[in-house]
C-alpha cells in the first residue's frame, strides 16, 4: 500500500483538467476505534462538508467487501449441500426400495412365521435388522472412504486440516435415521399381512 497526493498533476500533462482520473479519490478507508452504526451518514455529511461536489458512490463495510469476495464459493457451498441432501434422499428411497422388495420375497415365510404364532414385534424387528445391516455394511464402507477423501480435499479448503467429528457424527445419525424410517415402512407392512393371505402366494 502506497499513498500518492490527490491533486498531483504533472506540470506538462496538457489534457483538460476535468478528464483527469488522477484528480479523483478512488477509495477512502476509514478506521473507527469501536464499532459505530451511522459510519455511512457520518462520512457522507464529512465530505459533504468538506466539499459540496464530493459524490459517494458506494459506502462497505471490510466485512461486507470480504463476503463480496466469497459469493461464489458460498454458491457453490450451497449447491453442494443440496446435492448432498439430494444423495441422502436417493439413499433412503434406494434402501425403502430394496426392503420392500425383501419383503415382498419373503411374504410367505412371513405368513408361516405368523401363523406359527410368531408376534408382530418380532416380525417388525426381523424387517428391520435387515435395513440395519445393510446401512452399517454402507457405513462401514463410506466412513474410511471419507477420511481418506479429506486428505486431498483439505489441502483445496481453508482451514481445514482433519476431519470435523461433530459434521460426521451428525452426517452418521442423519443417515442412521432416514434408513430406519426407511425400514420401519416395509416392516410395519409386513407384520399386517395376513397369514392366510401370505400362505397362498408363491
Amino acid at each position: 500500500m502506497y499513498f500518492i497526493p490527490l491533486m498531483r498533476r504533472v506540470p506538462s500533462d496538457t489534457d483538460p483538467i476535468e478528464k483527469d482520473d488522477g484528480l479523483y479519490a478512488g477509495a477512502i478507508v476509514v478506521k473507527a476505534a469501536a464499532p459505530m452504526t451511522n459510519m455511512e451518514s457520518l462520512a457522507r455529511t464529512t465530505l459533504t462538508s468538506i466539499n459540496p461536489n464530493l459524490a459517494m458512490q458506494k459506502f462497505q463495510t471490510f466485512d461486507a467487501q470480504i463476503a463480496d469476495r466469497f459469493v461464489d464459493d458460498r454458491m457453490i457451498a450451497r449447491l453442494t449441500m443440496l446435492f448432498g441432501v439430494l444423495a441422502l434422499v436417493l439413499a433412503a428411497v434406494g434402501l425403502y426400495g430394496v426392503t420392500s422388495y425383501t419383503v415382498a420375497r419373503r411374504t410367505s415365510e412371513i405368513g408361516i412365521r405368523m401363523a406359527l404364532g410368531a408376534e408382530r414385534g418380532s416380525v417388525v424387528a426381523m424387517v428391520m435388522r435387515g435395513a440395519v445391516t445393510q446401512t452399517l455394511l454402507g457405513l462401514a464402507i463410506g466412513i474410511p472412504v471419507a477420511l481418506l477423501c479429506v486428505r486431498f480435499v483439505k489441502a483445496q479448503l481453508y482451514e481445514i486440516s482433519s476431519v470435523n467429528t461433530s459434521v460426521m457424527a451428525a452426517a452418521i445419525v442423519t443417515l442412521g435415521v432416514a434408513a430406519c424410517v426407511a425400514g420401519l415402512i416395509p416392516a410395519r407392512r409386513a407384520a399386517t399381512i395376513d397369514p392366510m393371505k401370505a400362505l397362498r402366494i408363491e
